[in-house]
């Protein structure tokens, strides 16, 4: 599980040609590191702060690689990259073509004046879990051969109008928590939502992410072959147990109405859970991902993991896998177009005029609203296009970078912080939850020695109209910049503590909703779809367009790491037989 926040890739490669990462077993001895992906070399600065993107340069860059492939992926982000990397386990060609100048997407780093931040995730558990009730991108890396060293850890920091308080994961160490802050009637609803969800997990958790496919194979894949345990989860449970099951598919909100939860704290906090997970209250995400959730925080034993080295860890660990098999990633390559022949798929176009030809298969891993902006328009029925467009967007993101003295910082300083202003005005109301991270904490390369790297952030609830039209170099956009920015600092100074001075910091980066629209090329700057439980389903992964298949936050299960890694996985798996994809099951152990 994982913060889901999007933000810039901000790296700049100085090469004259698009990098290639090429399989170890043809003749190279280049190595790659996405987190470390500009060599050394200093970025040019953006109006940001943040460093351009090689890719907005008006030179075309050109493709010097084998001209086609049997899959093409657009886009690395950890979707991209998990669809890509199964593939080429399953021994197709697989090629991925990424505008910007390093793979991950919304999930790589980068590094300014010796600092590597994270640009999006944060919060992470379930790295090291295996087996069938594994995270989904814990088992793709399963299926790559690939670990992620952690750190692990237990708690974070909660800034709240009631007070602050450090929450750890667990069965019993929240009830403490309730007690001093909320009231006792809070430890009743607490320990009862607890009872009726942790049994459900079982049920939540019985059909591996892994083993689900995108065709009637599913049949087979997962249905055959999980059905018992799924049923005798069910069974397990009693007639209660399995009557709430039934409400895996609906918001989360009916089965804490079912209990009568009433609490407000209760109901505040398992809102802001539910926000950190998917961006949306508990009346608009599915009770399977809650359940799950509960299930790696709640029970006994769990903790949570921040990879060593950062959250480029997992994109090195992802472009590995791809490696080993035989697949390539081409950076710099901008996709201008899919291109469609006799109704279906065939390959790109890329922003240097070039035709890269897709034998099997193009795998969109852009949002649905810049993929529909890659198809030509005379092939787009009218009703998928329709759909696409009212669909609704969340909101888009205000991010800040910082890198500071860790001189006067207290020691006992956590990695993460949360801060709520104000509980009446809703988790999801602008400027009003602020998520931080200091990651060097527990991963102290990541900042210079006596250094810290931090990243405060308010996801998915900036206003992209307030934005919408400004130059980035204006002096309007700079005011504005810092006006709504400054809902940050303020959190960041009161979470780190009176030894933190703004004016200090060696590294201020501020973005905004433009800056993601430009670095991610993600529509309107967007967090992704706002699909509520109960209103609205995700789109599968197939499109009315033969050959041309989507993964990522715009398709099922939705928006999240561990969402995003399983829409790879399912597509992939989508495009071998049956045969093949059960041998992997069996290779992995599932």
């Amino acid at each position: 599980m994982s913060l889901n926040t999007f933000s810039p890739n901000f790296l700049k490669l100085h090469c004259p040609s698009p990098p290639i990462l090429i399989p170890k077993s043809h003749t190279t001895k280049r190595t790659f590191l996405a987190r470390n992906a500009n060599n050394g070399s200093e970025p040019d600065p953006s109006s940001n702060g943040y460093p351009s993107p090689a890719s907005t340069k008006k030179t075309p860059t050109f493709f010097t690689g084998k001209p086609e492939a049997d899959v093409i992926v657009i886009g690395s982000g950890i979707a991209g990259l998990c669809c890509a990397g199964l593939l080429s386990r399953y021994q197709q060609d697989v090629l991925v073509l990424e505008s910007h100048d390093a793979p991950g997407g919304a999930a790589h780093s980068f590094q300014k004046k010796g600092y590597t931040f994270d640009s999006g995730p944060s919060l992470f558990s379930g790295f090291q879990s295996r087996g069938p009730q594994a995270n989904p991108l814990a088992q793709v890396l399963d299926a790559l051969g690939e670990s992620i060293p952690c750190a692990s850890y237990d708690s974070w920091m909660v800034y709240i109008p009631e007070g602050e308080f450090l929450s750890r994961i667990g069965p019993t160490e929240f009830f403490k928590d309730l007690e001093k802050y909320a009231s006792l009637d809070a430890v009743r609803e607490w320990r009862k939502l607890l009872d009726a969800i942790l049994p459900m997990s079982t049920a939540a958790m019985a059909l591996p992410p892994l083993s689900i496919r995108g065709d009637w194979g599913v049949l087979s894949t997962a249905a055959t072959r999980y059905g018992p345990s799924l049923l005798k989860s069910f069974a397990q449970m009693g007639p209660q147990g399995a009557l709430s099951a039934t409400k895996l598919l609906r918001p989360f909100s009916e089965i804490i109405d079912s209990l009568e939860l009433k609490d407000p704290f209760i109901r505040n906090w398992i809102d802001l859970l539910s926000f950190l997970l998917a961006g949306v209250k508990s009346d608009g995400v599915l009770s399977a991902e809650m359940v799950y959730m509960f299930a790696e925080w709640y029970k006994p034993g769990c903790s949570l993991e921040y990879p060593l080295h950062g959250s480029g860890a997992v994109v090195d660990a992802l472009v590995r896998g791809i490696q080993k098999f035989g697949g390539r990633i081409s950076l710099r390559s901008h996709v201008e177009k899919i291109v469609v022949e006799n109704g279906r798929a065939v390959g790109v176009k890329l922003s240097s005029g070039q035709f890269v030809r897709a034998k099997k298969a193009v795998v969109s891993n852009a949002s649905m609203w810049d993929t529909l902006d890659l198809l030509p328009k005379e092939v787009i029925p009218k009703s998928y296009e329709d759909r696409i467009k009212m669909t609704p967007q969340c909101e888009s993101f205000m991010h800040l970078h910082v890198g500071f003295d860790a001189e006067g910082i207290r020691e006992d300083l956590g990695i993460h912080h949360i801060v709520v202003n104000d509980w009446k005005r809703g988790v999801d109301a602008d400027q009003n939850v602020v998520l931080i991270s200091v990651p060097s904490v527990l991963s102290p390369d990541l900042a210079p020695p006596g250094k810290h790297v931090l990243h405060a952030y308010a996801p998915g609830t900036e206003p992209f109209e307030l934005w919408e039209g400004l130059d980035r170099k204006s002096a309007e956009y700079k005011e504005l910049k810092a006006e709504r920015s400054e809902f940050l600092w303020k959190a960041v100074e009161r979470a780190i503590g009176p030894g933190f001075d703004r004016e200090k910091c060696e590294v201020k980066l501020v973005g905004t909703p433009l800056t993601h629209r430009r670095y991610l090329r993600r529509n309107r700057g967007t967090y992704g779809p706002a699909i509520k439980a109960g209103q609205g389903t995700f789109p599968g992964h197939s499109t009315p367009i033969p050959q041309l298949y989507c993964c990522g936050d715009s398709t099922f299960p939705g928006i999240g790491v561990p969402a995003v890694a399983a829409s790879g996985a399912i597509v992939a798996n989508s495009l071998v037989s049956v045969s093949q994809h059960s041998q992997l099951l069996d290779a992995v152990g599932i």
